[in-house]
């Protein structure tokens, strides 16, 4: 199971803007225009809910989305987001501990896979694939390492941090980029940010 949150509930937005300044924000808004109309939506580790916000800015009505945050205090806060005419399923548990329909058209997933080692990552990512249609798409954002020695102090000081206050299992990114193309997706569009530390792809499932 990867780590739980509510110890960094309260703070973990202003946490990480102190650090980050608005770059985990855009990465995560760079994805939404690719969002159709009247979608089938899961949400994976969605934090404070912030994003359900950008996402009705964008589409104000007629998505159904699934919610998923196994922090308590993280929904709670997600609860209180304005979603407008949206369809919202909120879901209190780790996206591992459900029984996922094939019948979603997208997947979101924002810096959830660094939660899970090399070890766990595989089971939890092919979880999430069999839940997307086929020729479905999946938001992708989260941390990459391109050989820049900052990046990996920092990403080191982070683990760190959430592993004693959260219980975060991992000490290094897993190679999420290998799983996406043991299953064939196809990228459709990327985007780096912080000087490439963060990276957001759109993936597309292949449709056989």
């Amino acid at each position: 199971m990867p780590g739980n949150y509510d110890n960094s509930a309260r703070f973990y937005d202003t946490l990480s803007r102190l650090v980050f300044g608005r770059a985990l924000v855009d990465a995560q808004v760079y994805l939404l225009p690719h969002i159709p109309k009247n979608s089938n939506i899961i949400i994976a580790g969605g934090g404070t809910g912030w994003v359900l916000e950008e996402i009705t800015k964008l589409h104000p009505a007629g998505l159904s989305i699934t919610y998923v945050e196994l922090s308590a205090n993280m929904m709670a806060i997600s609860r209180k987001r304005n979603t407008g005419q949206n369809k919202i399923t909120w879901i209190n548990k780790g996206i591992e501990q459900l029984g996922l329909s094939p019948d979603f058209d997208m997947v979101i997933t924002p810096f959830l896979f660094d939660n899970f080692t090399e070890a766990t990552l595989p089971v939890i990512f092919t979880h999430i694939h069999q839940a997307l249609k086929p020729g479905g798409h999946w938001l992708y954002t989260d941390f990459q390492l391109t050989g820049k020695w900052w990046q990996y102090a920092m990403l080191k000081s982070m683990l760190l941090f959430f592993k004693i206050l959260c219980g975060v299992q991992s000490w290094r990114l897993p190679n999420v980029a290998g799983q996406f193309n043991n299953y064939g997706y196809e990228v459709v569009d990327e985007k780096s940010f912080f000087g490439e530390f963060v990276v957001s792809k759109v993936y597309k499932k292949p449709v056989q």
